[in-house]
């Protein structure tokens, strides 16, 4: 009779090898299951996309209006195509422009496939008066994927914004769309196209929209435009010119440089040869500014930041930023370049406080917007993507909101790098970073950098009814997983978006 112990070890090999076996099809199958739920349909609408969160705050208020685009009953949803301007009549400003496939060469620089607008890159520069009307043709020459224009800053009407997909569709090869709004606001703006961006903007499709005041004021000096661009030859360039360009001005002469950081990153724009002042931010004058030397002043992708500066009595000003510079003076004179200085200006403090025009601290909505990164699928594809509040692709928030509301809300960025936040048709008020309350000018923002690590509480009204856009104006960002939408009550969209609709908005 065998007396020897029992075999136990190969029980318990069998056992675990089942339990490995059972513990991989479980992990395959929470692996397929994210996989199939990560897939958007062929077609869908920006109403279905995103997990509504209304934000009611304990004085909100619900105006009458279901989620994702539908009305409460015995009303009508209202499609994004009526929300235009109402203005009647002639335009003050007509302009065509035509989109073009190109090899393009810039001033000093290197040759790269690209587009042009009007055979320039950048496009034509468009300029308005406060209250004009102004009318602009978009015509696709040959752009096999399709253009559109969205006017960055200008909150224009919904139906005007230029986003592919949502209100409007692609501008296809010989097709046309004409863009008609009033010029509400004052200020340094630009145009770019919102149809596959992320290549598009960087290849040449974009240009500088300026609305001077109805009438000149002191408070305007002559002005210039420096729009900085980084090409994919890797030329960095001013107005379409690498390197060096210059601006004729008599010594006394008081200018506004509208620096406009057109590329995905940040940037900065510095001063030499005297000082300056920051006169607006993303369009919005601030007050009271006071001179500044031997301080950068922070450019976020996307970001304006108007700099006005006095050519001296002898010399030349310049104002630069990485790899380029702007020189203004007289003919021949000169100005000596600098590194980028240390010390950069903080917004949060400049200036002087005036009122906002409403009162952030009873908001009808508290919204949380919280920037991440995690492995995972989107749209079926694997990779590292940035997240919304943890989420990504259709289980974004998407934040509702009824006309007239006041809007609160907290961004935050632990993605481990920096995002340049752009809301479409709205300008948001910074009230604090990392707790630090703005004591300053109103810092007023349409494209806010949220650094790393760094916290904002911004405050906005909902007054332009629609369906915006609120995504990372680094562009391949938006691609990858950071676009959001700000969705008003009540509103809805005939638009499509999805591969088979032909709009890609990033």
């Amino acid at each position: 009779m065998d007396q020897s112990p029992p075999r136990t070890g190969g029980r318990i090999a069998r056992t675990l090898r089942r339990l490995g076996a059972a513990l991989a099809v479980a992990v395959l199958a929470v692996v397929a299951w994210s996989w199939w739920s990560s897939r958007l349909p062929a077609s869908y609408s920006a109403t279905e996309m995103g997990l509504p969160i209304t934000g009611l705050a304990s004085n909100g208020h619900d105006r009458g209006h279901g989620p994702g685009g539908h009305a409460s009953p015995g009303t009508t949803a209202l499609p994004v195509t009526a929300l235009v301007d109402p203005a009647k009549g002639p335009a003050d400003v007509r302009v065509t422009l035509v989109a073009k496939a190109a090899q393009i060469t810039p001033t000093n620089g290197k040759q790269f496939d690209g587009y042009t607008l009007n055979g320039t890159t950048p496009g034509p520069e468009i300029r308005a008066r406060h209250g004009d009307l102004v009318e602009v043709t978009l015509r696709n020459a040959d752009v096999a994927g399709g253009v559109t224009l969205h006017w960055h800053g200008v909150d224009v009407p919904n139906a005007m914004d230029g986003v592919a997909g949502v209100t409007q569709d692609a501008v296809m090869p010989g097709a046309s769309f004409t863009y008609r709004f009033v010029a509400q606001d004052t200020g340094t703006y630009w145009y770019h196209s919102h149809q596959i961006s992320h290549r598009q903007v960087a290849a040449g499709l974009y240009g500088a929209f300026i609305v001077e005041p109805a009438t000149t004021t002191e408070a305007w000096p002559d002005d210039a435009v420096m729009l900085l661009h980084t090409y994919p030859s890797n030329s960095r360039a001013i107005n379409g010119t690498v390197g060096e360009v210059r601006r004729d001005a008599a010594p006394g002469e008081r200018v506004r440089v509208r620096v406009t950081n057109t590329d995905n990153g940040n940037t900065a724009a510095w001063v030499t040869g005297g000082a300056y002042r920051l006169l607006a931010i993303d369009g919005t004058d601030l007050n009271r500014p006071t001179p500044v030397r031997d301080t950068k002043v922070a450019l976020t992708g996307g970001g304006r930041a108007d700099l006005q500066v006095t050519v001296p009595s002898s010399g030349a000003v310049r104002v630069q930023a990485p790899g380029v510079s702007f020189v203004i003076g007289p003919k021949d004179a000169t100005a000596p370049e600098t590194g980028s200085p240390t010390a950069t200006l903080d917004p949060l403090a400049y200036g002087t406080p005036t009122g906002l025009g409403f009162d952030p601290t009873t908001p009808d909505r508290r919204f949380a917007l919280a920037v991440g990164r995690r492995p995972g699928f989107l749209d079926g594809r694997p990779g590292y993507w940035w997240t919304i509040n943890g989420h990504t692709g259709a289980s974004v928030p998407m934040y509702l909101v009824s006309e007239g509301d006041i809007v609160a809300m907290r961004i935050a960025n632990n993605s481990g790098q920096s995002h340049p936040m752009h809301l479409h048709g709205h300008h948001m008020v910074v009230l604090a970073r990392d707790g630090v309350a703005a004591t300053g000018s109103p810092w007023w923002v349409d494209t806010l950098d949220v650094d790393h690590g760094q916290t904002f509480e911004v405050a906005f009204v909902a007054d332009n009814p629609g369906i915006w856009m609120d995504h990372c104006h680094n562009l391949p960002h938006a691609r990858e997983g950071l676009m959001t939408h700000v969705m008003y009550e009540g509103v809805t969209t005939p638009f499509r978006l999805g591969p088979s609709s032909g709009n890609e908005p990033e």
